[in-house]
């Protein structure tokens, strides 16, 4: 089996290596000038345009009020991790459109957690979890992240929503290529859903105008099914159809095409083969054809097509391809597409994951350990989710990391639970999985647009940050204070750190600091400045950033009603919810318990007690050098210089002190500036004197991707550290929101005596974790959990994403 580490990069080197292997037959055949527009189009639009993707793994599909929705957000950019990423937009929206809540969350090294607190007055009903880039908004809103759940009213179990019960269904058809062509033997798919959208199995047959059965039609897999149809000329041909349950419909087929070019393909799992089938066979138009198969947005297949020379069927072979959507289009002469087919590449390249089961014991408040092996090549990001499994049963209709963003991210149109596809290397699912390429369409983007130059509006620019932007005037607002400045001071009431800025305003009197980084909200001290002192009315206005003004959302996805849960199993989930609320009242109304102290033998040195007080969670934890830099004097002009020579084998050249450069095994650290990912531009302009500690991790550390060189976390004093309070006298106040703090997940230790341990433990999230990290000698990752007081199945499901953006999952019932 190819090893995991042979596909780093893959993207990198894959595309102009299969496109030169399979072209190479064909490169006697000069190269025409329109084929290279074609090409070209393709290739300007992915690199001005990147796709990127988002998805995130929830704890649960459905919740009742007064819990918590637990998120961990994966994003990629063409496929790999999205490295630049660092805003994540995440919003609830309940069924008129209305944001209920909305999350910024912090992205680094591609990855990102936070949560939802559910009110217990929340409504009870459907809701969509929404979730997205800032550059992902320049495009159609069918790209962003979407999750629908549903929330229930714990406190009245007896009183569950009454399902609507359909009765109508509809069937459309697609002939495959786009086209049924008069003449051309070709396959139509199809697909019935009912009312309510889901799929329903249907038989029934083909009729041509004088009311002759020409072929049968039943559906195999999800409501689809396909049959063979040859055309004739003037017929029309309509479908009776029935349900299970005796409905029956009359639908008629596509209009028939007397020109254009059928497209079949055969989908043979090691090669892909196509076929195209002109309507004539004089018509000079299809002797100057050309096939285009391009793969997320990069051009993997082209050749020319000639129907005098009998030049029209050809193959891809996919050993060096990725699991995902090949999309085939047909070209004339003039650049015009006139048949299209998708194909799904599916290979067994997901990442590995394997759960080992240690110890499990499903007696009350009992401790469970399990291991996740993963490759031992590759740094990975996991996140895993534990569940009570007979109170939170999963939907039918699942969607997960493998099938998000690898299908339906790239496709229009509703698909039936797309997890299913991803499961095996059946024949029976990869049969169905082709009838999903043949039944629903690409919508990445449309050749017409890209060959005639309707670019999309960025309208959006690619966040690196967070951004403080706005407009400096004069003379009561009447005109702009051109070429002057503003000088901040900014100040985090969560920690009390300070920072300090000043910005030239532009000839419009406008300004902006971006790469700005901090959680919950700052406040904002500013002045502006007229460097000739003519004005004493400087005025400043800061503008509204998208996020913080949007209060409702259009939804391009309907809201469908959700697979009903079985009674007993919802009953018992809802009292177990009001159950647990009761006893999370009982805490908010008692909030002092014992505390636990952990005794050690021996004193804390005072960079020891400095690192307690600063670093957290994986960087706490984490393995490397300290520097307290609270009490200490230093002559050093910024933080780089302060570290040169200060950790054995990390180099740092400040030869240009405006760009120092720094290497550590082979590569560049990763750069945090209190712990959340920044830039060596970032760091270089704070000034030494504002640091309090200095963390730098060693190699082994994988906080994020990014490389396997280690970190460099930096921290800024907190009050209680500062030298000396800032002056803020004279100076304007504004409130900036920053990033959402991350809840952290309540996960009891009952080998611990506390006071808070005599209440009942309900919980139904047994465990979570969005960032489960990988012990780099042993490459499993150790999950430790104690049971509530009657859970007896837990369902484990573990998702990941690894360096080069091969994505697993593994789920099991214990």
């Amino acid at each position: 089996m190819q090893s995991v580490k042979s596909k780093t990069n893959r993207l990198k080197w894959l595309f102009p290596l299969c496109l030169m292997g399979i072209t190479a037959a064909l490169a006697f055949y000069p190269a025409d000038e329109w084929q290279d527009k074609i090409t070209q189009a393709l290739e300007q639009y992915s690199k001005r345009f990147p796709q990127e993707k988002v998805y995130l793994q929830v704890d649960k599909d459905y919740y009742g009020a007064g819990e918590t929705i637990w998120f961990k957000a994966y994003v990629l950019l063409q496929g790999q991790p999205s490295l630049s990423a660092t805003n994540l937009y995440v919003e609830l929206i309940d069924k008129s459109g209305k944001i209920v809540q909305k999350k910024l969350i912090s992205i680094g090294g591609a990855t990102g957690s936070g949560a939802f607190v559910v009110p217990e007055t929340m409504p009870p009903g459907q809701y969509q979890i929404r979730a997205y880039t800032a550059w992902m908004l320049n495009f159609d809103a069918e790209f962003l992240f979407y999750k629908d759940i549903e929330i229930f009213d714990p406190a009245h179990p007896g009183q569950l929503p009454v399902k609507p019960v359909g009765n109508d269904f509809s069937v459309q058809f697609f002939p495959e290529g786009g086209n049924a062509i008069v003449g051309v033997g070709g396959r139509i798919a199809f697909k019935a859903i009912n009312d309510q959208g889901y799929p329903i199995e249907v038989n029934g047959i083909v009729q041509n105008l004088k009311g002759e059965t020409v072929t049968l039609l039943k559906t195999t897999r999800d409501g689809m099914g396909m049959f063979d149809l040859t055309p004739a000329a003037g017929e029309t041909y309509k479908a009776i159809v029935q349900t299970s349950k005796g409905q029956q419909k009359t639908v008629l087929l596509p209009q028939l095409k007397t020109a254009g070019v059928g497209l079949k393909i055969f989908n043979k799992g090691t090669r892909i083969f196509y076929q195209t089938l002109p309507a004539t066979k004089d018509n000079p138009i299809y002797n100057n054809m050309l096939v285009v198969a391009q793969m997320q947005q990069h051009v993997i297949y082209k050749a020319k097509l000639n129907s005098a020379e009998g030049q029209l069927s050809g193959f891809i072979p996919t050993a060096n391809l990725p699991s995902g959507i090949v999309q085939f289009t047909i070209f004339t002469a003039d650049g015009m597409p006139i048949a299209e087919r998708l194909a799904f590449v599916r290979k067994p390249d997901q990442l590995q994951l394997t759960l080992q089961n240690l110890k499990i014991n499903n007696q009350p408040r009992q401790k469970n350990v399990l291991e996740v092996k993963v490759p031992d090549t590759m740094l990975t990001s996991l996140s895993v989710s534990i569940t009570d499994a007979d109170n939170v049963v999963i939907s039918d209709d699942q969607n997960n990391i493998l099938s998000n963003l690898l299908m339906t991210s790239d496709l229009k149109g509703y698909i039936a639970n797309p997890a299913q596809y991803f499961r095996d290397m059946d024949p029976a699912t990869l049969q169905g999985l082709d009838l999903v390429m043949m039944t629903n369409g690409w919508r990445r983007f449309t050749w017409e647009k890209i060959l005639h130059n309707y670019l999309p509006e960025i309208k959006y620019p690619y966040e690196q940050g967070l951004l403080l932007k706005g407009i400096a005037t004069i003379n009561k607002g009447t005109a702009p204070l051109s070429n002057g400045k503003v000088d901040f001071i900014l100040k985090q009431p969560v920690d009390t750190s300070t920072a300090f800025s000043s910005v030239t305003t532009n000839d419009k009197g406008e300004f902006a600091i971006d790469r700005l980084q901090f959680v919950d909200t700052i406040n904002v001290f500013y002045r502006a400045n007229d460097p000739n002192k003519a004005w004493k009315d400087v005025n400043v206005k800061f503008e509204n950033h998208f996020f913080e003004t949007q209060s409702s959302a259009n939804m391009p996805y309907p809201f469908r009603e959700p697979q009903p849960i079985e009674n007993t199993v919802l009953n018992s989930f809802l009292n177990t919810v009001n159950e647990n609320n009761a006893v999370t009242r009982s805490i908010q109304q008692k909030p002092i318990f014992l505390q636990e102290y952990n005794v050690k033998d021996k004193r804390l040195s005072r960079t020891e007690v400095v690192e307690q007080r600063y670093a957290t969670g994986m960087f706490n934890a984490g393995d490397g050098y300290s520097f307290d830099l609270t009490k200490s004097e230093n002559g050093a002009i910024n933080i780089f210089q302060y570290l040169q020579s200060k950790v054995p084998g990390l180099t740092i050249n400040t030869t240009d002190p405006t760009t120092p450069a720094m290497q550590w095994r082979g590569g560049a650290p990763v750069l945090f500036l209190n712990e959340m990912p920044t830039s060596v531009a970032m760091l270089n302009n704070i000034n030494i004197q504002d640091v309090a500690f200095i963390k730098v991790l060693r190699p082994t550390f994988v906080g994020g991707f990014g490389g396997s060189s280690g970190a460099i976390a930096v921290y800024l004093r907190r009050g209680g550290d500062s030298k000396s309070d800032v002056d803020t006298h004279g100076f304007e106040k504004y409130r900036k929101a920053g990033y959402d703090i991350v809840k952290e997940f309540y996960a009891p230790d009952y080998t611990v005596r506390k006071e808070i341990h005599i209440l009942q433990d309900k919980r139904l999230t047994l465990y979570w974790n969005p960032n489960l990290v990988a012990d780099t000698l042993t490459h499993t990752a150790r999950i430790s959990f104690y049971n509530n007081d009657f859970t007896r199945r837990f369902r484990v499901v573990v998702e990941g994403m690894a360096e080069d953006g091969t994505l697993g999952r593994v789920e099991q019932l214990y």
